[in-house]
């Protein structure tokens, strides 16, 4: 019988001759030994096995407690830290709506009180514009008054003059008005007016003013060239009585030969 062929006849007959033969299970159980573990070490090692994963299974809950539990811990860290934030922002938003708040009171306050300083300004424009025009009324009025006491002075201190010269030292005194119609005096046609004292034979001009400049300086030397031209008769002397001559005019006047008289100074030698 060849190898293959006693195989197979021992896989027929074994399974029946084993279950009818203890010994020769036996045997049986004794030649595999070596090659199978048999039921008792089998168990033990299955209970090693299951006694280890039972420790691994511990151990590794034990790990997911703990794990757990961190994880409880931090959420709670979380979550108290989330309520601080959350407190946090609450304040922040109290104190933005209190800001909020005084920032809308500051501006009503700046804008009221841009109001009243416009009104004021106004006020004080329209009563500004009313001292002005006050002012503008006085000064026209002073300068109206100014005017006619100067020329009521003038006109007083003329008479006077005339009065005093002629009734008291025999001298004529003349107020000469003529029509300088090729406007030598003022540039233009115009009336042109003197006052001249004659005595022995001598003629003085006389300007008889509240108040002289420059160019009225300019003008009597004029007016006395203008004089003695129409009327073919030397003046002797060129006098200006004024209690107010510009200082400019002095010069002026020292160089067209023109004697002033000013503030309470006499006139001598008439």
């Amino acid at each position: 019988m060849s190898n293959p062929e006693l195989k197979k006849a021992i896989q027929e007959v074994l399974p029946e001759l084993i279950a009818e033969d203890s010994s020769l299970r036996d045997f049986v159980l004794r030649t595999v030994s070596n090659y199978y573990a048999n039921r008792e070490e089998t168990e033990s090692r299955f209970d090693r096995v299951l006694a280890e994963l039972q420790r691994d299974r511990e151990e590794q809950s034990r790990k997911w407690d703990e794990q757990s539990r961190k994880w409880d811990e931090q959420s709670r860290k979380w979550d108290e830290q989330s309520r601080k934030w959350d407190e946090q922002s609450r304040k922040w938003d109290e104190q933005y709506q209190h800001n909020q708040a005084i920032l809308g009171r500051m501006e009503a306050e700046q804008a009221e009180s841009r109001r009243r300083w416009d009104e004021q300004h106004q006020q004080n424009r329209e009563i500004l514009a009313e001292i002005q025009r006050q002012d503008r009324r006085y000064d026209s009025t002073i300068g109206a008054l100014g005017s006619r006491w100067g020329l009521y002075s003038e006109a007083s201190f003329r008479n006077a003059l005339k009065g005093i010269l002629e009734d008291s030292f025999g001298v004529q005194v003349l107020n000469i008005t003529d029509f300088d119609e090729a406007g030598e005096v003022f540039g233009r046609p115009d009336q042109v007016e003197l006052d001249v004292v004659i005595t022995n034979g001598s003629v003085i001009a006389c300007e008889i003013k509240s108040s002289l400049s420059k160019s009225d300086m300019y003008s009597f030397d004029r007016k006395v060239a203008f004089y003695q031209k129409r009327h073919a008769r030397p003046v002797s002397r060129k006098l200006v009585i004024c209690p107010m001559v510009d200082q400019r005019a002095l010069p002026v006047a020292e160089a067209l030969g023109i004697e002033v008289y000013s503030h309470a100074e006499a006139v001598e030698g008439l």
